[in-house]
């Protein structure tokens, strides 16, 4: 097995939680987000810029719109951000009189737009359970819930055939599988592909954000393990470990020329100064993986 090359990319990017990684094909850009700053970030790796828009809630994901501009999530809002005027207009909003907000959130093969929400945090004592939901915005800009009582929505996949779909409930530290229609949007048949709950948080945290390989191969980043899993959801079996040299690692995505490089995400929340100073000091950066052997597909866009 190959031994993957950790780089960092930009030190410190984000100095909240850093998320959402989503590598823009046409542009050859890394969009990302930094959730509790509001802030969507557009990183061109061919000219070394790194862009922000400054948002007026949290924003947790970025997604590019075929007809211009990027779909966000904006606190309880899927909204379009015009990147150069830096308007926004709000699309749908959901999970009304909460303080919910939307989380992670990408785009199937037919361009709609899956993201889920998540509850609010409770002093000290993590988020209200059961609180959040998984959505499916349409091209047509209508909404549905598809999965609720969710603890903390968070990372999606498809297969290459887009006969399953794989979501991560962070909470019970699941990777479920779903059977996928792709014409109708269905999903069905729930049940458990990766399991990290028989493992220590200490050594494999919380599933965070997930890609998938042209293998069918799970990468899963892992809140509080420092690092990044190679995960076969045929057998379950955690395949590989890749140390990430920042805790609180939170997404990941292929990019790149070839899409065989992994970008990652991760916080700086939750250190303590010492800690960032002595342990931590590259939290908030963004990282490449390089040399993992293995690659990604083009990451689809929201065609509404």
């Amino acid at each position: 097995m190959s031994q993957p090359k950790v780089d960092v990319v930009l030190k410190n990017a984000c100095s909240s939680i850093g998320e959402g990684p989503h590598w823009d094909d046409a542009s050859k850009s890394l969009m990302y987000v930094d959730i509790k700053n509001n802030d969507v970030h557009r990183y061109n790796t061919a000219t070394g810029q790194d862009e922000v828009r400054h948002l007026k809630d949290t924003v947790s994901l970025v997604v590019p719109r075929r007809a211009g501009g990027y779909v966000v999530g904006l606190g309880r809002r899927l909204s379009v951000l015009e990147w150069n005027t830096g308007m926004v207009s709000t699309v749908q909003e959901v999970d009304g009189d909460t303080g919910n907000r939307f989380n992670d959130g990408k785009c199937d093969a037919k361009g709609r737009l899956w993201a889920g929400t998540m509850g609010p945090e409770l002093h000290g004592k993590g988020f209200e359970p059961e609180a959040g939901s998984l959505y499916c915005l349409d091209v047509d800009r209508s909404i549905e819930k598809k999965v609720s009582k969710v603890h903390i929505s968070n990372g999606l996949a498809w297969t290459d055939d887009n006969k399953t779909f794989y979501y991560i409930d962070s909470v019970p530290r699941k990777v479920y599988a779903y059977d996928f229609d792709l014409e109708t949007g269905a999903i069905s048949k729930k049940r458990t592909a990766v399991d990290f709950a028989p493992y220590s948080k200490e050594t494999h945290g919380l599933p965070d954000g997930m890609t998938i390989d042209t293998d069918g191969k799970l990468w899963v980043a892992c809140y509080g393990a420092a690092a990044v899993f190679k995960c076969d959801p045929e057998t379950g079996k955690i395949l590989q470990k890749i140390d990430i040299p920042a805790k609180e690692t939170t997404s990941v995505c292929w990019g790149g020329k070839n899409l065989d490089e992994l970008y990652v995400t991760c916080a700086l929340v939750n250190l303590s100064p010492e800690e960032f100073k002595t342990k931590y000091p590259l939290a908030g950066s963004i990282f490449k993986v390089t040399g993992t052997g293995s690659k990604g597909h083009p990451a689809n866009m929201y065609k509404g």
